[in-house]
């Protein structure tokens, strides 16, 4: 190895790190100042009358607007520099939250919340970006699925802290400090995230990699090539339908536990805990596992080598549920629904970090950040399809058949993943040659 590539491998290491853990705190900061209103809502309530629709509401909006922005942000992402779009977002995030500590009634909490979810909507798209950028297609999805992980962190760790801090301090302090991080932070991103390495005298990655293909290094298309690969079309409603499932078993299943099954309210927490805990063993082992896949058979244009751990995990879903509601009884051992539990989060949270990484890296280099939000606006509308009308199939026909619907959705969906399995995964145009 020559002295100058030698020292062109440190430089990568060092913006990598860099750039990589500035993502990952600022991650970690939007998303508990996403949650810091339900983080605050005991001490908040003591303080403001709030009924249940008032609490809906202001979730309700933020849910929506974070919806909406993340669809533009990911197609703007494409367009403009991903380090702003992440700044700008984080920054608005911050100073929302110091605004609400100063704020009283619900019309100003929900208008506010509002806004806080179109700011949160420009956190992860330009994330997706940067690591396409800076991190070969065998490492990208062990990232993706680390990174992922700074929300399982705030998830967890958020409710401990907040509750720490009031006992001592009021809720709107904890806003307002909690703000004026993110807004000091979004300085430190810009600073330190650097959109690819070209921007600092590196040779880009994805030419570098076509080049010793002997391939041309252009790898865009127009939107209707993209927009018609049935790929896109694919990802999307699998997703729609892993998302939607998820969300019903994260919302309903405590539910399903102490209503049907006779459990009590402890189980039900713990219950939602150990899916969590399985959720985050289930991103980064998707991520992993799939990139030794890539690292061992390359990217093709028909097929991709994470299809394999992808089926898998849905196929878990599947049966994870079946065993869920046909064998636990109110006499059934706590380390059974537990392991349950665990088992389902582990292969639903899997997929999940599976479609974002796939979408992001089968489309044309000037569309990975649309097909990201195409992917995960579908993702959005399986989300909605487990509130209303699956409590609706709950309300007229009983927990028992509203997740009996949900597990066969999840099977034939599974099925039909696996009978696709091999059409043309490289999305938009492409060269004769190649094909």
């Amino acid at each position: 190895m020559t002295k100058s590539a030698t020292m062109a491998k440190a430089s990568y290491g060092y913006y990598r790190g860099t750039i990589f853990l500035a993502m990952f705190v600022g991650y970690t900061l939007y998303y508990f100042n996403r949650k810091t209103f339900s983080f605050v809502m005991p001490s908040l309530m003591q303080e403001i009358k709030l009924d249940k629709d008032d609490l809906g509401m202001i979730t309700s909006s933020q849910s929506l607007a974070y919806a909406i922005s993340k669809f533009i942000s990911g197609v703007l992402s494409d367009q403009i520099s991903a380090r702003w779009l992440f700044s700008i977002g984080l920054c608005m995030v911050g100073g929302i939250n110091v605004v609400f500590s100063w704020s009283s009634t619900v019309a100003v909490f929900s208008a506010l919340w509002f806004l806080n979810g179109l700011g949160q909507g420009l956190g992860w798209p330009p994330c997706g970006r940067v690591l396409r950028k800076w991190f070969e297609p065998s490492q990208f999805g062990t990232w993706w699925a680390i990174l992922s992980c700074s929300m399982n962190l705030a998830g967890s760790l958020g409710p401990i802290i907040a509750t720490v801090l009031a006992q001592t301090y009021s809720w709107r302090t904890i806003l307002s400090a909690s703000g004026m991080i993110c807004v000091a932070f979004s300085l430190v991103c810009l600073l330190l995230i650097k959109n690819e390495p070209k921007d600092v005298g590196l040779p880009n990655i994805e030419a570098a990699a076509k080049k010793s293909k002997g391939g041309s290094s252009s790898d865009e298309s127009t939107l209707s090539e993209f927009l018609l690969s049935p790929y896109l079309w694919l990802l999307s409603v699998s997703y729609l339908v892993v998302f939607g499932v998820k969300t019903a078993c994260t919302d309903w299943g405590q539910l399903f536990l102490i209503q049907d099954k006779g459990q009590s309210t402890l189980m039900g927490s713990s219950y939602m805990s150990a899916l969590e805990v399985g959720g985050l063993l289930g991103s980064l082992a998707a991520g992993f596992l799939s990139d030794k896949a890539v690292a061992k058979q390359g990217m093709r244009i028909y097929g991709n080598p994470r299809h394999f751990v992808l089926i898998c995990m849905m196929a878990g879903m599947f049966v994870s549920m079946y065993l869920f509601r046909v064998t636990v009884t109110p006499d059934s051992s706590k380390v059974w629904i537990l392991s349950l539990g665990a088992a389902f989060g582990f292969s639903s949270y899997g997929p999940i970090a599976l479609f974002g990484v796939i979408a992001n890296e089968s489309a044309p280099s000037n569309y990975c950040g649309t097909s990201h939000a195409i992917v995960a606006l579908m993702a959005n509308i399986g989300g909605f399809l487990s509130g209303l009308p699956f409590s609706t199939i709950a309300k007229h026909h009983g927990w028992e058949m509203a997740f009996w619907v949900a597990e066969i959705t999840c099977g034939v969906t599974a099925v039909g993943f696996f009978l696709l399995r091999n059409i043309r995964t490289k999305m938009g145009h492409v060269s004769k040659k190649a094909d």
